[in-house]
Order: structure tokens, then sequence, then C-alpha cells
């Protein structure tokens, strides 16, 4: 547990080979925390395995709390996390949220990032946050929108990412939960190609739920913090960084339009589309690609060239 201010305390795991290729996975969300799934796309004989939940969520405390809780917070958190660990540099592994993270952490910090494998890219743009929340998605699964919208009065669904935000900080206990429940089963069940009844029921939890609830709405309600910086407009900063870019070409929470966009200016990427697949790493043709992909990381960087 690192403590990071007078608020917040950060769960940190480590596994794997202590000599070997460090990698930083950055989860989801935000707010959806890590699970010991996420250490198994990596050989534990040959990477340095570094997990962390996100401020607020996960085993992090408190839990979903808002404050001091913003994007710049996150990566001064990654950056403590690497300074406390005593790494030089490492490998990033972060999917959705996770791969904003990665670049915007590497375009901050450029010389302490050896590569980036990324999946499911999300740039937190406007046309993004509209796609998934307000109309655009909607159209593909239209019976599950209709559960989104039940906890939103119709006067208020002209901004519905506004609507939640009042909902989501409500002092009404039933209020918050019913928004937290509809908000976090929208996404989870819009994951895969074919719905993951397991996934789904996961997020159906009231301390899952509440937490990637709050959290997303709250960096969404603020333009996730990335107003004055927009990701592409800084993609010059690590235009030498090697990434491989894995996205399922039937993604619908992050369409594949954003990866697309993210390759053409990054010229060290290279961009995998895997056919019938969503969103979710666990699609069986993303686990397959991510798998492969640390794989080539740990040949081209041998474990134990860096500390």
């Amino acid at each position: 547990m690192l403590d990071r201010d007078e608020i917040h305390t950060l769960y940190v795991e480590e596994c794997g080979n202590p000599a070997g290729l460090p990698v930083l996975f950055i989860h989801g969300g935000p707010g959806a925390g890590c699970d010991s799934l996420h250490r198994r796309f990596f050989d534990p004989e040959r990477y340095r395995i570094i997990l962390f939940d996100q401020r607020g969520c996960g085993r992090s405390t408190p839990h979903a709390c808002l404050k001091n809780n913003t994007t710049s917070h996150l990566i001064e958190d990654i950056e403590a996390i690497r300074k406390h660990l005593g790494v030089s540099e490492w490998l990033l592994f972060g999917g959705s949220w996770g791969s904003t993270l990665s670049l915007v952490y590497a375009q901050n910090y450029p010389q302490h990032v050896v590569g980036m494998i990324l999946r499911g890219v999300f740039l937190c743009r406007k046309q993004e946050i509209d796609w998934f929340y307000q109309q655009g998605a909607s159209r593909i699964h239209p019976d599950y929108w209709t559960d989104f919208l039940a906890p939103v009065p119709e006067l208020e669904r002209n901004d519905l990412v506004s609507a939640y935000h009042r909902l989501l900080n409500s002092d009404n206990d039933i209020t918050r939960m019913t928004a937290a429940r509809a908000w976090s089963q929208w996404e989870a069940r819009c994951a895969h190609l074919h719905t993951n009844n397991a996934f789904t029921k996961h997020y159906d939890g009231t301390r899952a739920a509440l937490a990637m609830a709050r959290i997303e709405n709250h960096y969404f309600f603020h333009d996730s913090f990335l107003y004055e910086s927009p990701i592409l407009d800084n993609m010059h900063r690590i235009k030498n960084i090697p990434g491989i870019i894995i996205h399922g070409r039937y993604d619908v929470i992050c369409p594949l339009e954003n990866a697309f966009e993210l390759q053409t200016t990054w010229p060290g990427s290279e961009l995998q589309i895997i056919p019938a697949a969503g969103h979710a790493a666990t699609e069986p043709g993303i686990t397959d690609a991510l798998i492969k992909a640390t794989t080539i990381f740990s040949i081209d960087i041998i474990p134990g060239d860096i500390p």
C-alpha cells in the first residue's frame, strides 16, 4: 500500500521474475481495478510484472473517492510507483482507459518507456464520449440502451453524462446505486462481441459498479482532464517509442477509427485489427494477440538489461 497524499493510498502488486523486463499493467475504466487475470498476459519467467489499482478503485483507498482524482494525479502516481520500485525503464501495457493513461504517461515521461502494448484504444475525445454515452452505440444495442436510459428523467436525456453526474453524486443511496448499476451494466454488456454473462455479473455488484460508474463519469464529465492537451496533438513526443496496437474490428465501446487515427500519427507503432472481436481483452482473438505481443517484447528486450 503506497501512500500518495492525505487522502489516497494505492494498492501495488509485483509478481514474476524480479530480474525480468519490468512491465506496468494499466487497467481500464477509469475505476475498473485489477484482478488476477491481468497477470496472465505475461510470461512470469521473463517479466517483472507490476500492477496497481488506480485512485478510488479495487483495493486502493478510499473507495470510489473523487477528490484529488484527475488524470494528472494518476500520471504522477505511475511515476511515483516507478521511483518507489527502482525501475529505470519499463514496458507499458494498457487497454481502453489504460491505453489513454499509457499514452499520456509516455508523452510526459518518454525517457522511462521502452515500448507500449495498447488494446481497445481510447483517446478521450468528445466524439468518443458522445458515441458511447449519447448517440451511436445506442443504435447497435437499443435493448441495453433502454436500461441505461431508465434512471434518467426524460427532460435530462439530452446530456446523459451530466444527468448521470447528478445521479451518481446524489445523497440518496438508492438513487446513487441504481445509477451506478445502470451505467456499469451498459458498458459491461457492450464489451464483448457476444455478451459475456460472467463479466456482466462482475459489474452488477455494488462495490465494483459504484467505483467504475462514479469515477468514469467524474472523468468524462470533466473531459477526462485532457482539454488542454489532446493526445493526438502530442504524439511527436513519442514517435520513436515502439508500440503494438491491438483492436477488435467490432469494438462498440471504442470504435476502430480511434486505433487507426492513432497509428497514423505514431511512426513507431503497428496496428493489428482482430476480426470477430469486440472491446474486451478476454475476446479470444485479442487475448491471443496480446500474449504474442508480450512474447515479442520479451525477446526483443532481453530481461535483465533494464534494472
